[in-house]
């Protein structure tokens, strides 16, 4: 049986910030243990699991937050720069935008969703098109549209 604690003094910003008791955590290794451990319930509540102990994360929007967006042109793909200092390709097909016209994809093989940060939201927005016969957004590579779901 899992030890759960009832009420949680770790919390995640909207832009990726960890934080203890309201004081923002700055060691990294502490951070990218926490992000290892990371899961998500059936409920979409956030808990790092370490061994049998079970700690609950607040978290204001998503765990993960897209910090960069880089295209490589000779890949003909997206890089990602995540709030866990890892990178990762952007999986097109998963891009939407939520509420607020916030971007938002999924990561780490598709278990979670991140919110796009507003200068990678930027970065982004350069390589988005306007398809007005549908009016919807898309973005092209290799002669593909991907079109933008919305919320």
């Amino acid at each position: 049986m899992h030890r759960v604690r009832s009420i949680s003094d770790i919390r995640i910003d909207c832009e990726g910030a960890w934080f203890y008791k309201d004081m923002e955590m700055s060691r990294r290794d502490i951070i990218a243990l926490f992000y290892k451990h990371l899961e998500q319930d059936e409920s979409h509540r956030y808990y790092i699991q370490i061994g049998r102990q079970r700690y609950p994360v607040n978290v204001e929007d998503t765990a993960y937050v897209v910090w960069t967006v880089r295209w490589s042109g000779a890949e003909e793909r997206f890089h990602l720069l995540l709030s866990d200092y890892s990178i990762e390709s952007l999986d097109l097909t998963s891009l939407r935008i939520g509420q607020e016209s916030v971007p938002y994809c999924k990561v780490k093989d598709g278990r979670f969703d991140a919110r796009f940060s507003k200068s990678g939201y930027y970065q982004l927005a350069d390589h988005i098109e306007h398809d007005p016969v549908r009016d919807a957004y898309f973005i092209s590579i290799t002669g593909r549209k991907y079109y933008i779901a919305t919320d």
